[in-house]
């Protein structure tokens, strides 16, 4: 098997770069081509003598949570690649509350996922409680035989209209549970979104008490890329890095289906060719991300909750649609989910924490070419470190 890889370093569009990386990376990504994955890309760093060291940070340009229960890690088990991982507990998720009135304060709330997280959370009220344990019932089993007819004629509605209907969760609790599906434009559909909610569940207490999710120490999917990248080269694949594919055309040989041309000016015959995605959709939404460095542990979102449970390495904050400012009186229609990394990952010196805010956005959005998102870069500085 030959491996081939036009870029300098594993992981493809899930890289974890470090400072002079993505510098190189955005370089190449400052445009704006058809097609093109990575649009408007930029890196600020601060300057003088205590400028930060370029391999003292992992900059993922995708990190992602792997549910406990995921196909992912139980291949990753069935391999034994996982040998080679180190994995952290994904801890609490949190929803951005902002100001009730003129004298109060925007506020980080801990979303109950547990019947323990609910009974024992002093925000909700008791008959709220016990709405909420009725959902939570239900999700567990929701494709079983005696709730699949509750939620199956409204399999394509809107998650959040069906909870206020069926279980008459209120405005708040509704804003809890999409938090959880991580959903992009906070419009999942009720299949999509039980099969979500049902998948954080299962997850809890799989491989510990008390999280649900874990993160790749160093580079979260980067190194599960390396990692695979390691395990095809002990079983006899080559790989080629800084080499991509010019042209395929069919082979005249009849033992080979293709030949192929690369960009080294090798020429290889294959009986099959398998190839990631090269260009994004043309209707595909865009997600314009920030990975943004404070000068905080910001150890209150890394609380251990549950007696016996990991520190956890990671947090997830969630910013609901409405509630971000763009700025002349204008609001974010989308929600924005910061992923919140302590030093523990690797991934930035001690006594720092990496942030990095998602934000779903029309086509026409330029990613980090936009204005507002320096604004919401600060905004999710100075939530998380308030």
């Amino acid at each position: 098997m030959l491996h081939v890889d036009p870029n300098e370093y594993y992981g493809g569009q899930d890289a974890a770069l470090s400072l002079h990386e993505a510098e190189e990376w955005a370089a190449k990504n400052r445009g704006s081509e058809p097609g093109a994955f990575f649009t408007a890309a930029a890196t600020t760093k601060p300057e003088g003598p205590s400028a930060p060291s370029s391999r003292a940070y992992s900059i993922a340009l995708a990190p992602q949570l792997v549910h406990t229960a995921s196909d992912l890690l139980a291949q990753l088990v069935s391999s034994r690649a996982h040998r080679q991982l180190e994995f952290l507990a994904v801890g609490s998720f949190f929803i951005f509350k902002p100001p009730s009135g003129a004298d109060a304060e925007p506020a980080l709330a801990r979303i109950p996922s547990t019947r323990e997280d609910v009974f024992s959370a002093t925000s909700i009220p008791v008959r709220s409680k016990r709405q909420l344990m009725k959902f939570l019932k239900f999700v567990l089993d929701y494709d079983g035989a005696e709730q699949a007819p509750l939620w199956r004629p409204h399999a394509d509605a809107p998650l959040s209209g069906f909870l206020g209907t069926a279980f008459g969760l209120s405005e708040e609790l509704r804003a809890y549970i999409l938090t959880l599906t991580l959903s992009l434009d906070g419009r999942v559909s009720v299949r999509d979104g039980l099969a979500a909610i049902h998948k954080h569940l299962t997850s809890t207490g799989r491989l510990g008490t008390g999280f649900a999710a874990v993160y790749a120490k160093w580079g979260g999917t980067s190194e599960v890329a390396q990692v695979a990248c390691r395990a095809g080269a002990v079983g006899g694949a080559v790989y080629m890095l800084g080499t991509g594919i010019d042209e395929v055309k069919a082979a005249t040989e009849s033992d080979y289906a293709l030949q192929i041309q690369l960009t080294s000016g090798v020429t290889v015959k294959a009986k099959a060719l398998v190839r990631g995605s090269e260009e994004a959709q043309k209707e595909s939404e865009r997600l314009a991300r920030l990975a943004v460095v404070v000068g905080s542990p910001l150890s209150q979102l890394f609380e251990v909750v549950v007696e016996g449970a990991p520190t956890p390495a990671v947090a997830v904050v969630a910013f609901p649609p409405g509630s971000v400012g763009l700025g002349d009186s204008e609001h974010s229609q989308y929600p924005v989910y910061a992923f919140a990394h302590s030093s523990d990952t690797g991934e930035c010196p001690s006594g720092q924490s990496k942030c990095t805010p998602h934000l779903a956005a029309a086509t026409s959005l330029k990613c980090n070419d936009d204005p507002n998102l320096e604004y919401l870069s600060t905004l999710s500085e100075q939530m998380l470190c308030r």
